[in-house]
């Protein structure tokens, strides 16, 4: 997929975004007071860099629901839905956020993740009923705060944790739109305030759905087999999970935020790394980060880098240490 360059970097005032959201706005000339308008239910954010699919077909929803972490089967129209495809040991490689139209199965997830999804899905169809399709040439997604409106286009909402819904419209809308534009920047920062973690920014190739608080959102958990089950199942019967995500308070000393893969520690100890980071316009310079289980939750945590200065941040808890021991027994 060749990236795409919004047309919305031509209003005034926009600022490319770079790294992995390159092709929008990182702002349109002040970040935070884009939150500030979205926070008020005003504005929209430009999402379109992100990869579009659908899948149409009379078996896809049982199709999905036999191959992804979540349940499919029932899956009632202009429902919102969030899956996960896991390796057979239970890491995460793609994540899918989506919604069905009575026809189609629509889903975006991260940018140029799209030609693998497509690629491993279509191994999978066997002789299953179902079409598979990367349409994100004609299709792209833009984000709104608020409750979706009832009618028009097909929107994604309900399992939206910022407080808003996604719409998906042709690409050749994106320059109709109206009402004053935010960043990718202020969206990044509401949905760290959120705790909603992104893939591939949040977490690595080691990462299991227990550590990034997807159980429940991402993962049914009365869900009966599909790959990787087994690894979810077992961290969440016994708890402790190897790592657990958390929102990092930073101290704000440095005029720069920590970029991602910045070491965390915990006195001489990496116990993890900076996934995301973003100026809120209220908590101000925040961060998600991916440690070791047995971090005390209440220790005050280093950023470091090299040839940076070293930044103190404190912990929210987001994924709990112990979360699934109350299934144990206890002796």
């Amino acid at each position: 997929m060749s990236l795409k360059r919004s047309p919305l970097l031509d209003l005034p005032g926009a600022v490319a975004a770079g790294g992995l959201d390159a092709g929008v706005a990182a702002h349109y000339g002040s970040d935070l007071r884009e939150q500030r308008a979205l926070v008020a239910g005003q504005g929209y954010v430009d999402l379109s860099h992100r990869d579009v699919v659908t899948i149409t077909g009379p078996d896809r929803l049982t199709w999905l629901h036999a191959l992804t972490s979540q349940y499919f089967e029932g899956l009632k129209p202009g429902t919102s839905t969030t899956a996960l495809l896991l390796s057979p040991t239970g890491h995460v490689e793609h994540v899918m956020y989506g919604v069905d139209d009575g026809e189609t199965f629509w889903l975006h997830t991260e940018p140029g993740a799209a030609t693998a999804l497509v690629e491993w899905l279509q191994k999978m169809v066997f002789m299953s009923r179902v079409e598979i399709a990367d349409v994100t040439d004609d299709y792209a997604i833009v984000w709104r705060p608020g409750a979706a409106p009832t009618e028009g286009p097909l929107t994604r909402s309900g399992a939206d944790s910022l407080g808003g819904h996604e719409v998906f419209l042709p690409r050749g809308e994106l320059s109709e739109l109206t009402g004053p534009p935010a960043g990718i920047w202020a969206y990044e920062a509401l949905r760290i305030e959120a705790g909603a973690p992104r893939l591939g920014l949040d977490s690595d190739e080691r990462s299991i759905p227990n550590e990034l608080g997807w159980l429940g959102v991402g993962v049914h958990l009365d869900k009966g087999c599909y790959r990787g089950q087994e690894t979810v199942a077992r961290v969440h019967n016994l708890g402790r999970p190897p790592r657990r995500l958390v929102r990092l308070h930073l101290d704000g000393s440095v005029d720069h935020l920590p970029a991602h893969g910045y070491a965390v520690r915990a006195g001489e100890k990496q116990v993890g790394f900076i996934g995301s980071a973003a100026r809120h316009h209220e908590y101000g310079p925040i961060a998600l980060a991916l440690v070791k289980r047995s971090v005390d939750a209440d220790a005050v945590l280093e950023v470091v880098a090299e040839d940076q200065p070293t930044v103190t941040a404190t912990q929210e808890v987001l994924v709990d240490p112990e979360v699934g021991l109350h299934v144990r027994a206890r002796l």
